[in-house]
């Protein structure tokens, strides 16, 4: 694909970028409000400074069904993280410096070459820290001929006022919802109010996009996806979860129910996070979803969308 050296980016996406970069200097843009002037080299919970850092990027050929199409979700991942969650499956990512630092040019550029390789999509992996410098690259980038819908695949950690930064921009919205405790939620992601917070940011995502809407092939174009991963124990308060989303959100959301945890990073150490989960805890939690009415979910043991 060539690109188009010829699209102007409006006066109100320049506002933006520039309300974000802004806030980098005294950081506010996720909800620890840190403070720190990351212009000039200060960090804060998320440990990253002016520019973000990328681990990797290429086609994911493993995401949602909607998300991978034929040709992959074009996935870029972020190091480091606002959260701090003691079971994290990519820790060497969220926890570490893996790769190098990427400036607004060069992140510019790993977009534009998704796109080339042809992915459905620019999958933003852990962007909530790195919002500023993501704007910076995508006016960067959609002037040179970005057009793929953009995918913000987030740990769910994320401020109202950054979201609203984003809004007409971001095509598909893929938070998670980790916990319906903020008990739990303190004592395994090192966050207070993480519910509070995670519940308020999935309805205005939802209010951004609406609903999942896919093309004629199946692939998302637009709308919320949203990811659970049910933890042994109940330590996840999957009905909590459940019951907002078909309450307060829409009983059409998409979800993914995940079942794939292990005992990871420090988990082996904490007691009830220290075993697999059983196949009856994650079948209670799919059917708590049905019976509370959510119609949409992608059950990824059969990997089957039920609709």
């Amino acid at each position: 694909m060539s690109h188009n050296p010829h699209i102007q980016p409006s006066g109100d996406l320049l506002r933006r970028r520039d309300t974000a970069v802004e806030r980098l200097k005294a950081c506010d843009l996720c909800p620890h409000e840190c403070g720190v002037d990351r212009t000039a080299g200060e960090i804060g919970v998320c440990k990253t400074g002016r520019l973000a850092r990328v681990s990797s990027y290429g086609p994911h050929r493993g995401e949602e069904d909607p998300l991978r199409g034929s040709q992959g979700s074009g996935t870029i991942f972020f190091s480091r993280c606002n959260l701090g969650c003691r079971f994290c499956q990519n820790h060497d990512i969220s926890q570490e410096d893996a790769g190098r630092e990427r400036s607004a040019d060069e992140l510019a550029e790993i977009m534009l070459e998704l796109q080339d390789l042809g992915c459905h999509n620019i999958n933003l992996v852990s962007p909530s820290h790195v919002v500023a410098q993501f704007l910076k690259a995508y006016v960067i980038g959609i002037s040179k001929g970005l057009e793929v819908p953009i995918v913000y695949n987030t740990g769910g950690y994320d401020s109202l006022s950054t979201l609203k930064l984003l809004d007409g921009v971001v095509d598909i919205y893929m938070p998670d919802m980790k916990y319906g405790d903020e008990m739990m939620a303190k004592q395994f992601s090192c966050v207070d109010d993480y519910v509070k917070t995670n519940f308020a940011a999935v309805k205005e995502m939802h209010r951004q996009v609406g609903d999942l809407e896919v093309d004629a092939d199946g692939v998302a174009i637009r709308g919320l996806l949203v990811r659970h991963l049910v933890l042994p124990n109940g330590v996840a308060g999957s009905e909590e979860v459940f019951e907002f989303l078909a309450k307060e959100v829409s009983k059409n959301t998409y979800i993914n129910i995940m079942d794939q945890y292990h005992p990871a990073y420090r988990a082996g150490g904490i007691e009830e996070l220290s075993r697999r989960l059983t196949t009856e805890e994650y079948e209670d939690a799919v059917h708590a979803a049905l019976n509370i009415g959510l119609k949409r979910h992608d059950e990824r043991k059969k990997r089957f969308l039920f609709w």
